[in-house]
């Protein structure tokens, strides 16, 4: 075969590109691209208002060699697959790809380019795709264009209002702002709450030498326990309190009960736990995220790694569907490995919850079924992928099957209540490794006495909403509607990077900053910061990927309206003053100002509040409790650029210490 028939595949990563490689011969040059090689410029909006929304997209500078690159290798191919991911933004990268060649100084023929997805990177879905390859989908094209254009719009629309309402060099996004409108009235709602104390009784009870526990539910028949429901911004939240809220109150409660406690009744049923569906995006980084403390961008780095290799597949999803041949790898393997009775009796199908989910996309899963674990992996990949491999396979496990048995038993005018449960069989437990407690219960009947062995209450205080963790986010961020999954750790991402937000042991704490760019943006422009309209506009843009929208018609409606609130914003708004935190101490510089914590481009720092008329600086340090381990001086709180928090010393450069656990 000649130079002239050569098949050209360009891909996104050099990763995607070697594992492809190794699937196609070499009558195939295969090429990365590196993500986009074409965009919106940086330096402007780039966006026409008034001419019907053209957009003016650039060749990044960095690019220009790989663009070289794919025009020369262009004109030796006789056809051009375009092969970058199945998702609006690899069709964008696709048609972009399809642009820059047909407007090459010497141009391919349009005839001979065409596009080719696949769902995992395997030699049959690769083979399989190149049977299949179609024209570029321009509804996926225009939904990631309204998207870009939407948010390049709100962006260079806000920022320089924020500039002069608030302060210098703030940006604002149209998602992000949402987010951090989100962190925000959270923590407004955690401020106001008012913690309540409470009391719980117990009681352990013994039969023979057996021992268990049991809870008073009633008192005169009535629940001893009352919920109370809070309206958050987001959602509600339930506060649960007993109706015993002093020590003296329990204690003479507690004093009236006898030794003796009566069963009253006793009820028992077989209840059947089936497994989740396999991993869409947003249940992946929650996962991770409470499992491994891990950041959404830290499970997408690595998650993307996997795909690469061709170990899982695509990453990015909104659905739970599982293909015939992947139900089946699963179903084989279980009978294989655990048994037949591991199996479960019917296949098992998921339903899609998510607004519109892509029927032929898949859930994340392997795509192999007999590899539980991978040894060329580093420490993180082997984690992420056992986690998906055990969700994946189990899906097709049988059901787990457990005895859950309840007691009520009374003691004057009490009524307490003991659960007991009891597996009868582990099925998909097995597999995900799930640890589950057996809590036996002696053999009781009805109208039976028993002793106790003592009485006691637990003293508890009611808790506020906690504020938010990655898992919770993204989770609120989903449950309305806002993001998509390629969207949830960008999303977090940036609004850190802003310093719009800080994380306080692993949970989203707003900054000064973030109170103050929020209270502008909620004050003037309350429609683009609420949950519906943000939402709404997901749904016009899933419109537009469907082809039932045009992409420009929504930018006409958008800006019809949001134009008025810039300019009203311009000229009516008033200044937000970013609160900052005193220190109480003069400023040792020039004696009058007073020394204040401000926040910067690289996090906070100590200044003077007469600046700019003095100005006075030094390094901020938030001592954390504890002595350097090797100098014996004060352990301080740091933050990476991303804005992970970490421990060192306060007598850097001169020691070195550091840790991401306090000593």
């Amino acid at each position: 075969m000649t130079d002239m028939s050569k098949k050209l595949l360009i891909v996104e990563s050099p990763t995607k590109a070697k594992t492809i490689g190794k699937y196609l011969g070499s009558d195939y040059q295969v090429i990365a691209t590196v993500g986009h090689l074409r965009d919106l410029p940086s330096n402007k909006m780039a966006v026409d208002l008034k001419k019907d929304f053209d957009v003016e997209y650039v060749i990044d500078e960095k690019k220009k060699r790989v663009v070289d690159e794919l025009v020369k290798a262009s004109k030796s191919a006789n056809q051009i697959l375009l092969a970058s991911d199945p998702d609006r933004e690899g069709e964008a990268i696709a048609w972009h790809v399809k642009w820059i060649l047909l407007n090459a100084k010497k141009p391919v023929k349009e005839n001979i380019i065409s596009r080719i997805t696949f769902h995992e990177i395997t030699k049959e879905a690769v083979e399989e795709a190149l049977k299949k390859s179609r024209d570029i989908d321009m509804d996926l094209v225009n939904a990631q264009q309204g998207r870009r254009v939407l948010d390049r719009v709100v962006g260079y629309s806000l920022s320089p209002i924020l500039w002069k309402k608030v302060r210098r060099g703030l940006s604002a996004g149209r998602v992000q702002s949402v987010a951090v409108r989100l962190i925000c009235e959270r923590e407004k709602e955690i401020q106001k709450f008012s913690k309540e104390k409470y009391f719980s009784i117990y009681s352990e009870l013994k039969k023979s030498n057996e021992k268990f526990n049991a809870e008073l539910i009633k008192v005169d028949g009535k629940s001893v326990y009352k919920t109370e429901k809070f309206n958050l911004f987001d959602g509600v939240y339930s506060v649960t309190k007993s109706i015993f809220d002093s020590q003296e109150e329990t204690d003479k409660y507690i004093s009236g009960l006898g030794k003796e406690f009566m069963v009253e009744s006793i009820s028992g049923r077989e209840v059947n736990r089936v497994p989740l569906p396999a991993f869409t995006t947003s249940k992946l980084q929650q996962a991770a995220s409470r499992k491994f403390g891990w950041s959404g961008k830290q499970t997408m780095s690595v998650a993307q790694k996997l795909y690469e290799k061709g170990l899982i597949s695509y990453h990015r999803t909104d659905s739970v569907y599982l293909s015939d041949k992947a139900i089946a790898d699963f179903r084989k393997y279980l009978g294989k490995e655990y048994g037949a009775e591991y199996v479960s009796t019917k296949v098992r199908v998921y339903k899609n919850n998510a607004k519109n989910a892509q029927e032929a996309h898949e859930a994340i899963r392997p795509t192999k079924a007999d590899v539980p674990t991978i040894d060329d992996g580093d420490v993180r990949e082997n984690k992420l992928y056992e986690l998906i491999w055990k969700r994946a396979v189990a899906t097709q496990a049988a059901a787990a099957r457990m005895r859950n048995t309840t007691i009520i038993l009374s003691n004057g005018t009490g009524t307490f209540q003991s659960k007991g449960v009891r597996m009868l069989f582990d099925g998909f437990l097995r597999i995900t490794g799930e640890k589950h407690e057996d809590q036996l219960l002696p053999e009781l009947i009805e109208k039976e006495k028993i002793g106790s062995n003592k009485i006691w209450a637990v003293e508890t205080e009611t808790n506020p909403p906690p504020r938010y963790s990655d898992a919770s986010l993204v989770s609120s961020l989903e449950k309305q509607g806002i993001g998509r999954p390629s969207t949830y750790a960008p999303i977090i991402s940036t609004i850190l990077m802003r310093q719009y937000v800080e994380r306080d042991e692993g949970r989203f704490k707003p900054t000064a900053l973030g109170n103050a760019a929020n209270e502008f943006l909620v004050k003037n422009f309350s429609n683009i910061l609420s949950l519906p309209f943000t939402a709404e506009m997901e749904e016009d843009l899933d419109k537009i990927s469907l082809g039932k929208r045009e992409w420009k018609e929504m930018m006409k409606s958008f800006w019809s309206k949001f134009k008025d609130e810039i300019k009203t914003a311009e000229t009516d708004s008033e200044r937000v003053k970013v609160e900052t935190e005193k220190l109480g101490e003069k400023c040792p510089e020039c004696g009058e100002g007073e020394l204040v914590v401000r926040l910067g481009r690289f996090g906070k720092f100590i200044s003077c509040d007469r600046f700019p008329d003095c100005k006075y600086t030094r390094q901020y340090q938030e001592v954390a409790g504890f002595k350097c381990p090797e100098c014996g001086s004060e352990g301080v709180v740091k933050r990476t650029k991303t804005g992970r928090k970490f421990y060192g010393c306060s007598n850097y450069p001169n020691c070195k210490w550091a840790g991401w656990k306090k000593p």
